[in-house]
Formats: structure tokens, sequence, C-alpha cells
């Protein structure tokens, strides 16, 4: 019987015959005492339930036990504490208590526990809370200790405290969340508001007002000197990032942060400044649109757009722009304002410079007639037949506003989709309205069986972030990404592309052609003309320009397809085509014929099948997968090491270059953080580098790559590989030596080293935390052989062999007495020296749901 188990309780007597109601307590906690010392937590839990249903006041005996124990708590993991969880555990289970079994009689009992609560471990926190409902308690003790935490620099343990007990209505918010913002802790601060408009509001204005221009954080830095600071975490950049965030999971306005707002306009204005200036990709209509809307009657955004315009070397094209936003000429140079004179002529002598269709970018190889623009259900009705046809390859691209600043994320305006020959421009925001109407639903349903007919090939570049945006801007097609069936995602394919013959950067400062430009120049010869791709896709009728583009945005992506299946060699492109899956186009586009069906799957296949819930990629073991990562993903390379992937993290001294070269000599995967992810794919094979999303923790990121590699992690491989150095090679050292090495160490002056808390100790639990069971009962019991004399070149300082000396002073004296514990390991490559304990269950249960062979933990009696 497992006493986690909701449907197996402890039975409240026990056959033996001890005395249901007058159980005695001091042997009641003598065995309890006995079993804790062998570490047999199941027999723990069954005699500790059996215990607490015949104890005649569990919540008094609990109290007691605490009080009696409060003057000899140790650094390690306390009975007492186990038992308050237990007992919280238990009385979950047990039925509700009618209301003249708490109340007036719960007082005193409250009263008590909030003393122990500020007297004792934070371990002690929660099952008490929970316990004795101290929320409705009297809160003046607590909130002195909550201000005594924060003078003595506990901030964490001080927040998580108020949190607990509800006390936010009676604490200040900054007072609060700014020594943990300035820990980069800002998963606390969202806790600590949770729920509460008014302090969520309060948090932003807290952090926005420290994005305000020439605010100086260390200012507030300098108020808490016991914080350890993550001063490069908190840029108005970094910080206007988390702001923008936080506005839009609370859904706030915008209007609330004024600083972070305009830190985002004025990016924005950077950014079009620079792509109509020097790249020169945008029209002079969307240009002017877009920046307008931008700068508004802001006075200093205004002021920041002239002096952009007046760092500008080219004296024609500021004249223009600022001829097309109606700029006072008061505040201009003079060279502008001269230009300016001569464009006024020019324009009304009808010899103003005009914007014609650039000749070294890809043309639309169909007429304008067979572009359509469909707006009603009607309309769509008529060419249903066409867009649905099975076994056909159409090109799917979706346009919207660009948005900048805090508005949210923008919606989708206009889907198109390409056949041979046609492209059909589907207006969203008309096909999609009124919501919950005839003929949206039928909208929704032709794109859904559009999305999910396999026998219909979807070409597309970044369809995974495309989906993604279609089902958030409209909530009938919010399952399109799962329905997707038969898609080929061109980006995917571009990443394996190798192309000998790469087009040089632009000249004249402009950046050259990237993502599908890039692609399209690389197979086609030119690239894309993206002067339209930032105007106002929300403007109807849309700009002549606007539908031209967007016809050509998702025919190239059939042109692409159909020259890489021409000449795949050409690209270098690996395996066997996919005409396997029954793609193609039509013969009077070409002559070939497609092969016979062959059994084998291709990497083609991989790749077209990518979207589809039955795709898997070769399994890989954890321990055979290997990989470098970039300086800044220190922490996933700590993560993945745990869980026994071979990872190499470069120092940050060292060059990305280095990544690569790494990979190459090592046969490894490079990670990297995202900025030059592009320059190393180019120097590694196909599907060797990933660029990680680092907005997010080293667990998620951890767990995206091990789906993405179909990494197979078992059990085994939890802590074969020291996170500290990658080393796999461990010597298991008994207790009784350990103690000797530890003895030697401290009484004939042998050095300490660093602290030695390593992946599976203690150490550094807090004083009254408990040793877990692992889910199913796990252990950690790697493959080593025992520590001999002949391994110690030395034993004052314990050195090995090969030179390693042993790091002892981690070792805590409190771990050293734990009963139940009897042996340690030992890292042959760092010195570190590790411990079983409750890290273990921890990693087991965070990755429960990547671990192969890894039994369900029991579900609690909750």
């Amino acid at each position: 019987m497992d006493p986690g188990d909701p449907e197996e309780k402890p039975a409240a007597t026990d056959p033996a015959g001890e005395p249901a109601g007058g159980q005695d307590l001091r042997l009641f906690l003598q065995t309890l005492q006995t079993l804790w010392s062998t570490r047999d937590l199941r027999q723990l839990r069954e005699e500790a339930w059996k215990g607490f249903a015949a104890l005649d006041d569990p919540l008094t005996t609990l109290l007691d036990m605490l009080e009696a124990s409060r003057g000899c708590r140790g650094r390690g993991p306390s009975l007492e504490a186990w038992v308050a969880r237990e007992l919280e555990r238990w009385l979950q289970a047990q039925p509700r208590p009618e209301p003249a079994q708490g109340g007036r009689a719960l007082k005193p009992l409250q009263a008590r526990a909030v003393r122990l609560l500020t007297e004792g471990p934070p371990s002690l926190v929660e099952p008490l809370v929970s316990i004795f409902q101290l929320q409705d308690a009297d809160r003046s003790p607590v909130l002195a200790h909550i201000h005594r935490l924060h003078q003595e620099g506990k901030f964490k343990e001080a927040i998580v405290l108020g949190t607990k007990l509800q006390l936010q209505a009676d604490l200040d918010v900054e007072k609060m969340c700014a020594p943990l913002l300035l820990q980069d802790r800002v998963d606390l601060t969202e806790r600590y508001v949770d729920g509460s408009p008014l302090l969520q509001q309060r948090l932003l204005a807290l952090m926005d007002a420290w994005c305000q221009p020439g605010f100086d954080i260390r200012v507030v830095a300098r108020r808490y000197p016991q914080a350890t600071l993550r001063l490069e975490r908190l840029s108005p950049r970094a910080l206007g990032r988390q702001v923008l965030r936080l506005l839009e999971q609370y859904r706030l306005g915008p209007a609330l942060c004024p600083n972070v707002v305009t830190q985002q306009r004025l990016a924005a204005l950077r950014y079009l400044c620079y792509k109509r200036l020097v790249e020169r990709s945008m029209s002079r209509e969307s240009w002017a649109e877009l920046v307008q809307g931008l700068v508004g009657q802001d006075e200093c955004l205004q002021g920041q757009l002239l002096q952009l315009l007046a760092s500008q070397e080219d004296v024609a094209a500021v004249a223009q722009c600022a001829l097309d936003l109606s700029l006072p000429e008061e505040r201009l140079p003079a060279t502008v304002v001269a230009e300016m004179s001569q464009l006024k002529l020019q324009e009304r002598t009808d010899k103003a410079p005009s914007e014609d269709r650039r000749d070294d970018c890809y043309r639309l190889p169909i007429a304008r007639e067979d572009i359509h623009f469909l707006a009603s259900w009607e309309e769509l009705a008529r060419h249903e037949d066409t867009l649905l046809q099975p076994g056909q390859v159409v090109g799917v691209d979706l346009e919207w506003r660009p948005s900048f600043g805090a508005g949210g994320r923008p919606r989708v305006s206009l889907m198109q989709v390409a056949v041979e020959g046609r492209v059909f421009l589907l207006d969203l925001p008309r096909l999609s309205s009124p919501a919950g109407g005839q003929a949206p639903r039928a909208f929704s349903q032709l794109v859904s069986r559009l999305l999910s007919d396999p026998s219909i090939t979807k070409l597309g570049y970044g369809m995974v972030g495309d989906l993604r945006s279609l089902g958030a801007s409209y909530p009938a097609l919010a399952q399109a990404g799962q329905q997707l069936q038969g898609g080929l995602d061109l980006l995917q394919v571009h990443r394996q592309m190798r192309v000998a013959d790469r087009p040089a950067p632009a000249v004249d400062g402009a950046a050259g052609p990237r993502g599908l430009s890039l692609l399209v120049q690389q197979v086609l010869g030119k690239p894309l003309d993206k002067t339209q791709q930032l105007s106002n896709w929300d403007r109807r009728p849309l700009g002549e320009g606007q539908l031209v583009y967007a016809a050509a945005d998702a025919y190239c992506l059939l042109e692409v397809f159909w020259a890489l299946c021409r000449e795949p060699a050409r690209f270098h492109l690996p395996g066997a085509l996919p005409w396997s899956l029954g793609l193609g186009r039509s013969k009077r586009h070409g002559t070939w014929e497609p092969p016979p069906q062959k059994a084998s799957a291709s990497p083609w296949q991989a790749v077209l099948q990518e979207h589809s819930p039955e795709a898997t990629a070769p399994e890989v073991p954890a321990r055979a997968f290997r990989v470098v990562c970039d300086s800044m993903l220190g922490g996933l390379g700590r993560t993945l090491r745990c869980l026994g992937v071979d990872v190499r993290v470069l120092h940050s001294g060292e060059d990305h270059r280095q990544a690569a070269e790494v990979a190459r000599q090592e046969g490894r995967v490079i990670l990297t953080s995202g900025l030059p992810y592009h320059k190393l794919r180019a120097q590694v094979g196909a599907g060797r580098c990933l660029a990680v999303d680092c907005s997010l923790k080293a667990q998620q990121q951890a767990k995206a790559i091990l789906r993405h590699f179909n990494v197979r992690v078992t059990p085994a491989d939890i802590f074969s590989r020291c996170q500290a150095c990658n080393c796999d090679q461990y010597l298991k050292v008994s207790k009784d030596v350990m103690k000797q090495l530890v003895r030697l160490s401290v009484h004939l002056g042998g050095p300490g080293g660093a602290s030695t808390e390593g992946p599976h100790s203690d150490g550094e639990q807090e004083a009254g935390s408990a040793p877990e069971e692992a889910p199913g009962g796990c252990s950690y019991d790697p493959p080593c052989r025992w520590l001999e004399d002949a391994d110690l070149q030395t034993r004052v300082p314990a050195t090995l062999a090969n030179g390693t000396q042993l790091q002892l002073a981690g070792v805590p004296a409190g771990v050293l007495r734990r009963p139940g514990l009897r042996h340690f390991y030992c890292c042959t490559g760092c010195g570190k020296v590790f411990w079983e304990g409750s890290h273990l269950a921890r990693v087991t249960s965070n990755f429960q749901e990547v671990l192969e062979g890894a039994p369900r933990p029991a579900s609690g009696p909750s």
C-alpha cells in the first residue's frame, strides 16, 4: 500500500491493536524517529497517517512537537518539517470540518502557529499557513516579521511569506518588489501581484519609471546593499520588454507606461528611417504613413525625427521625407530646405522622381487579372473548387499591419493562397465578420479544409509563426497550426541548402536580402521587392503596389519549389526528392515524370511532414547527444548535463566562430542564443545549428531541444555527468572514508577549495527541508567503482592519481552525520563531491514528461 495514493489511505486504526484515541504521543514520535533514521519514506508515511488518525488533536500535537524542537534545529532536513507537510496532506484528504470545529477554537492555535512561523525555517511556511488557515490570523506579528526579513536582506523570504499570507494590502509594493527586480526575480513579483489589477498597475508603473530617459538604476540599487544585483538585466531595453510582456499578460492599456511606449516608438522610428534612407526598402507612401502614425503630436518624437533626418548624408532623400511629412522648414538645415524648394518646383512641372517597379527584383509571372481579391463569401465560394483541388501544390502567406510600441499583437489582415497561374487574396477582416455569422463559419471551415487536406501540399516560409498569428487573430482558426497536414516549410528547406555562389553583401551600407527574399535570389536569380512589406495592410482598398507585392510573396513559393524539384543537386539538397509523397505540378510546365513511389523515407519526407503528428526524427540516446553552447547559454548547458547530454560551453572570451570549429571537429550540434545563428549555420551541415529561444527558462529550453532532436532520456541518465565540468567518470566513496578525508583536510590544514554543492546534493537546502522520493522511488546509483587507496595520490590535500584535488570544503558536517546516507560520489574531472538528496527527485519530477521508462509519480491524497 502506498500512503501517497488517495485510493489507499492509511488506516485509522492499527490491526495490531494500538489504541485509537489515546495513542501515546511519545511512542508515536519515537516510531517516526526510528523510521526517519532509515529513510524508509513509504513506511514512514504509512505510520504517520495511522498516528494522525489515532490522535485526539493532531493540530495541537504538531504545535507541541514544533515548539519542543525549536532550540535543536541543525542545517539538515528535519523530521518535524516533514511531519508538518505530511499532516497537511492528511488533512486535505479528510472530510471538511463543520463550522463548529473551527472558528473560535482555532484562534489560540493560530497565535501559536504565527509565533512558530516567525521563528522557524522557511520550509514551515506553506504547511503552517494551510493547516492553521493563517490568512485569517492576527497579521501584526507576521507583518513585523516580514519587515525584519526585509531589513536583514532576505527579500525573497519576505515576499514569499507576504504572498502566502495574502498580506499585499498591508505592504508597500515598491519596497517588496524593487529588490527582487534588481535581482532579476520578476517571477516572484508576478506571483506577488497576481490577481490584483491595482497591484499589477503599481508594479508596471514602478518598472516604467525605471525606463525614463536618464534614470540611473544604481541609485535604487544603493538602497538595497544586501541584494545580489543583476544590473545587466535592467537596461531600459530589457526592462521595456518585460513591461510590454506584462501589459499584454495583464491586458492593461499602454497609457500606463508612457516611458516604455515612447522608448518603443523611438526604436521603431529609427528602424523606419533605416529602412527608408539606408536600405531603401520602403515606399515613400508607406514610410510617411507609418512615421506619421508613430510621431503624431508627440514633441519629443518630433524632435528625435528631425535629429535622425539631419544626421543623414543624402540631402535629396531627407528633403523628400520632410516634404512627405510636411515638417516645419525652420527646424531643418538650410541645405535640406533648399533641396525641398527644388522638389516642389519639380512637382509643379510634373518632373518629380517616381518610384517605378524595380527591374532587379523578382517579377510576378502572371497577369494582373489573375490576382483575385476576395472580400465576400460569395466571391470565395466561386473559387472554392480551385482552392481545394486535391493533389495540387499551393503557396500560403499572410500580411498584417506593422505594430510598433505597446499595442498587443497585430491582427492578420490578408491571407494569400497561390495556385498554378493564379493568386487569391483573402480579406480576412471582411470574411470573418460578423463573428459567429454563417458566412464567417463557412469561411473558417474552408480554411480548415485547405490546411487539413494531406493531398494538398501547402508551401510556406516560417509557417509555424504564421499559423500561430492566424489563430491568435481569429478564434475560429485557433487550431490552424494543429490542423496542418501536408505542409512544407521552405524555411526548413532553406536551412538545408548549401549554395556555392551566395550573393555578396549589398553595398552603400544597405543590407542584402534576407529570409524568403534571399531564398528567391539564390534559387530564381533575383530577390523579392520588399518595399511594400511594411505598409498599412489594414487600409482598404489596398494600393496597386500592395496587391502585386502580396501576390508575388505567395507565388514565388511555387516557383522556388518547382526549381528545387528540377535541380536538387545544384543546391546540395539531401536524399531523394519528395515525389514519393505525390507532389508535383502540371506537365505543361515541365517534362519530367515522377518516379515510382519508394518504400524508404528520405530526409525530404521528414521536412515535408514536419508539422504532422506522426513525424519523428531518429531517436538519439542522451549520452550520445553532443552539443556546444555559446557563452550566453550556461544555464541551458548545466541543465542538459544533468540529463546526461555531453555539453561544451564556450567561455565568455571565446568568439562564436569557435563554436563552428568545435562542432566540426567533435561532431557536436551548435546551440546559440540567436545573433550569430545565420553565420554559424552556414559553416556546419544541415540540422547542426539551432537558435534557442532566450525568452524561455533553461528548463523549458532543454525540453524543447530534447523534443526537437528526439533525444531519449532515461532515469539512469540523470546526473550521469558532472554539471560543472561535463565529466562522466565518478568514484564512489564510503561515508567512513569521506569522514576521514574531511577530518584530515580540516585538522591538518589541507586547503578547502570552493564550495562543492553538487547537482545531487542537499547542501544548500534550507534548515528543515526534507528529502524526497524521486517519482516511482528512483534512486541515484551511477555505474562507478569504489575509491581505493591506489586512487589517491595524497590524502592531505585529498588528491586523485590524475592530479585532481577533491573539493571537500563544500561537504557540510550535518551531511556526514545524516542517518541512512551511506556513500558519496566524487567527479574525477574537477573533484566536486556529491551525495544523494532531494535534487534528484526534483529533476526527475521536472522532466517527467521527457523521461523514458520512468514510472509516473503516485498522486498524493489531496
